[in-house]
């Protein structure tokens, strides 16, 4: 009778091993997506902020950080890649976003005068598949009204 428990019980374990397995990888993958969320809904803030000061929204980052999308990897970006653009008065200098801590999303601030985006793409699962997270802006009645929700494309990718 107890040799025909013990398969029935190994079966149940390993069930329960791979639902565990599920939720934590989605827990993780989750986490990490937050780093584009919050970072990309800084940007927004930031570019307000410039906007207020300035009342002109900023010119777009010469070129996003880091140069390419990171696969499945962090990446630590320098001081310099982000003020670049510092002695233009344009992109992520002016709009003054800068990360100081790794990072797993590539990212850019773009602006045509009177919109503007910012934008993280990723590769948490190296794939090939990329994220894209973006966050628009429109100035109006000189203000700049930012979208209230983020536009999500893959974002467990």
């Amino acid at each position: 009778m107890l040799f025909v428990a013990i398969p029935a019980i190994i079966a149940v374990l390993g069930i329960l091993a791979v639902l565990a397995i599920y939720g934590v990888r989605k827990y993780i993958a989750t986490a990490k997506t937050a780093e584009a969320r919050n970072s990309v809904s800084m940007i927004g803030r930031d570019a307000a902020l410039a906007f207020e000061e300035r009342q002109k929204l900023c010119a777009s980052a010469s070129s996003p950080v880091p140069a390419s999308v990171q696969h499945g990897m962090k990446y630590q970006s320098s001081t310099s890649e982000w003020t670049v653009d510092e002695g233009r008065d344009a992109g992520f200098a002016c709009i003054k976003f800068m990360m100081t801590m790794p990072q797993y999303y590539q990212y850019d601030y773009q602006s045509t005068g009177s919109e503007m985006t910012g934008i993280a793409r990723g590769d948490l699962t190296a794939d090939g598949v990329e994220s894209r997270f973006e966050l628009q802006g429109k100035v109006s009645d000189g203000r700049l009204l930012l979208s209230p929700s983020l536009l999500e494309t893959d974002p467990f990718e």
